[in-house]
């Protein structure tokens, strides 16, 4: 393993999420010790559980702390002694939060704290989980392409508040490091829809698009789509962006082929035979879309992304950390076949 992960314990924040936990796992693997935090102290047992379920058991190179995005305690705690820090921790919804501050502020405060925690603890660089959201939204109908040039407009209107807490987290940690941050280096990894295979019944709002499919919740698909992304690719970025030289200010985008919803049920479909019975078939028409909008968060939410597409371009994390991802394809159904093994899929 890398001498940097060897010699002084990893922060991971947000230790129960879907990334988190992956990553944890690689630089368990690889013999590093890793700081993580839990909202509550009761989820320290689950997580270690999984985590012997999936690679053996962590012992004494797993320490968990209790921290939370919203207030200070437990922080400085957690960051102690650690030089690499990796900020994954984010509130992501599996609904649309009423008011978009919901998001923003704890996605915003929290990645201060997390910030300032790892400046005070003497850390060298924090990599943070930031999204696509914060690159690629507010263009409307069309096709469209992206790099790590590209910011997501907050002034335009009909950006969901995940849009909005993902653009405004990632420009203020930008901004405290510039001016708060002495010698701590910061990077954010920008990943699109991550799928893949799921540990349990606590996984991420991207995988509840896939679990709607099969559920049949989805009876015919609006005209939208997303990049996808594997979780065990995107954790394989962070840990690269973890020791490799020179990232200060860098941002990295983690994305494969964007799918319109359509595509990704079809894919589903030709994959799993009977077992995908209830994902559509149909597509649905613009005008259904919004005339539920008024009525549906969700569809508003999704109202005003039809007929986009957008192609984030991944080229850069390729290009600087020799960063491969497996085909989406595999990703969409490992994810798939993960939630039927495992009964999450309505019966």
């Amino acid at each position: 393993m890398s001498g940097a992960l060897a010699a002084a314990p990893v922060l991971v924040t947000g230790g129960s999420g879907y990334i988190a936990g992956f990553l944890i796992r690689r630089l368990l693997d690889g013999g590093a010790t890793v700081h993580t935090t839990v909202r509550r102290r009761e989820s320290e047992a689950p997580l270690r559980a999984l985590l012997a379920a999936h690679g053996g058991e962590p012992g004494e190179r797993l320490r968990v702390f209790e921290a939370d995005l919203t207030a200070d305690a437990g922080w400085a705690e957690a960051a102690a002694g650690c030089a690499l820090v990796a900020h994954v921790a984010s509130p992501l919804p599996r609904g649309v939060p009423k008011h978009a501050d919901e998001l923003v502020v704890p996605a915003r405060d929290g990645a201060l704290r997390v910030l300032r925690a790892a400046r005070d603890a003497g850390a060298r660089r924090v990599v943070m989980t930031s999204s696509v959201a914060a690159i690629a939204y507010g263009r409307g109908r069309g096709e469209h392409r992206f790099t790590e040039a590209d910011w997501t407009d907050t002034t335009k209107p009909g950006l969901t508040p995940y849009i909005l807490s993902k653009t405004l987290a990632e420009r203020a940690a930008r901004d405290w490091v510039a001016t708060h941050g002495g010698g701590l280096e910061l990077c954010t990894i920008n990943p699109s829809v991550v799928l893949g295979p799921v540990w349990s019944g606590d996984y991420s709002a991207s995988v509840v698009l896939v679990k709607m499919l099969l559920d049949g919740r989805i009876a015919a698909c609006p005209d939208i789509g997303f990049g996808v992304v594997d979780v065990r690719d995107v954790a394989a970025l962070h840990e690269l962006a973890l020791t490799a030289p020179g990232l200060a200010g860098e941002r990295f985008i983690a994305s494969g082929r964007f799918f319109k919803l359509i595509e990704i049920a079809t894919v589903l479909r030709a994959g799993l035979g009977e077992r995908a019975a209830r994902v559509p078939t149909r597509t649905l028409p613009d005008w259904l879309m919004r005339l539920a909008a008024p009525f549906s968060g969700v569809a508003r939410a999704a109202s005003t992304e039809l007929g986009s597409v957008r192609h984030q371009d991944a080229s850069h994390a390729k290009h600087v950390l020799g960063w491969q991802t497996r085909r989406e394809e595999d990703s969409i159904l490992d994810c798939a076949r993960s939630l039927l093994d495992q009964g999450l899929v309505r019966p």
